[in-house]
């Protein structure tokens, strides 16, 4: 994938309608709707800053959840037009719809150095189906189109991908900043690379682990994929977590990495329960030797050690994934001394989005990585190697 794209600085967006796709799927409390996390408002603010300080009229989309039939109360962008105002304290005019007579009236009458947000992009049906129709719709309303939402980069969505057919497009600071930092990481790395991977599941991380092996000098596996490549090896594993079907891909990913002499790391020593649940007592055993009705929930201290030691002198460590069930204090310890490693390295640290970068956030070590993705499964495609339709519709430098 072409890593190079053209931002909001390479193009003239001055007294021009910008049509600026965000990322404002926040959290909200269930029952009264209240934003809970305002972070993703907050990434989105330089962006929209530049382009006011240029006097362009910013037309804001986004998605927000799932909403099943169309316009729901429920998912409405009311609430984080709200936000947004007061956090660039000044009006943000609300659309009462996406590309009907509201929005279109909205945007004509849209002066200079003005904001507006349109209405939940998944209330129309076309979205997710990357509508043309409803693209040209959006298009219609602006004369340049900024790409703003990494966390959306991966779906071939109307508003992340379909409206560049249609209007000149570039990226916004986010988008331009993850492509600067995770593709240099993947394009021309500062060496050693060490790559960290978590997470549950072996198969959701096939492609990572296949990319990563002719990219990385380590490779360090944890979390509950750790148990699927253990028995691979012949070690017992109790009743952790595993995948039968990718025992044989396990088995193919070592051979590889002892092929092209990229260091395999996997956890010596786990931290095991009775059970999956907070209380439960944690027992430290061999990895190898996991007893009957005993699951692994965390990596044990010689792991924690060997894991350490090897991000000490990197040059460049990508994170993705935890460790263990870092939501359970009792087995939080492994993910907290990952960060702790990353955060004392003099290492590019790099923390894909999802569970990492909230573990990272939780344990309070953000403000001392280099760089944490915004988004969950774009990241993952991304190090997989994958072309982004979201990236890849953008004008090349």
């Amino acid at each position: 994938m072409n890593y190079h794209k053209k931002t909001v600085k390479d193009i003239d967006v001055a007294g021009k309608k910008v049509l600026l796709r965000c990322d404002f799927n926040v959290p909200q409390d269930k029952t009264t709707g209240a934003i809970t996390d305002d972070k993703r408002i907050v990434a989105a603010l330089p962006t929209i800053k530049y382009l006011l300080e240029q006097n362009a009229a910013v037309i804001a989309c986004s998605h927000l959840g799932k909403p099943k039939e169309g316009p729901d109360p429920k998912f409405s962008l009311a609430p984080v037009a709200k936000r947004l105002s007061e956090l660039l304290g000044k009006p943000v005019i609300m659309a009462a719809d996406v590309v009907g007579p509201d929005a279109a009236a909205k945007a004509a009458a849209l002066k200079n150095g003005e904001i507006m947000l349109l209405e939940n992009t998944r209330f129309e049906k076309g979205e997710t189906k990357n509508d043309p129709e409803l693209a040209r719709k959006l298009a219609d309303m602006a004369q340049v189109y900024v790409s703003d939402a990494f966390g959306s980069v991966h779906r071939a969505h109307a508003s992340t991908a379909g409206v560049a057919a249609y209007l000149p497009a570039v990226s916004g600071f986010l988008i331009a900043k993850e492509l600067e930092i995770m593709g240099g990481a993947l394009a021309d790395p500062k060496r050693p690379l060490v790559a960290i991977l978590g997470g549950a599941k072996v198969s959701s991380k096939i492609g990572v682990i296949n990319n990563l092996l002719d990219i990385a000098d380590t490779i360090i596996v944890g979390g509950g994929m750790t148990y699927t490549f253990i028995k691979a090896m012949g070690g017992t594993v109790g009743t952790s977590l595993l995948e039968d079907d990718w025992l044989d891909y396990c088995k193919e990913m070592m051979a590889k990495a002892k092929e092209k002499g990229v260091k395999l790391l996997l956890p010596v020593d786990t931290v095991c329960a009775d059970a999956f649940s907070a209380d439960a007592k944690p027992e430290l055993v061999d990895t190898m030797k996991i007893p009957d009705g005993r699951m692994g929930m965390d990596i044990g201290p010689k792991t924690i050690q060997q894991f350490s030691d090897a991000v000490k002198d990197a040059g460049t460590v990508i994170w993705n994934g935890p460790m263990g069930v870092f939501e359970f204090p009792a087995f939080a310890e492994g993910t907290r001394a990952i960060a702790k490693a990353l955060a004392a390295t003099h290492a590019i640290t790099i923390v894909g989005g999802g569970d990492s970068a909230a573990a990272v956030a939780q344990l309070g070590y953000a403000d001392q990585m280099t760089h944490i993705s915004t988004g969950g499964g774009a990241s993952l495609e991304f190090l997989e190697g994958k072309e982004l339709p979201g990236v890849a519709c953008l004008l090349d430098q």
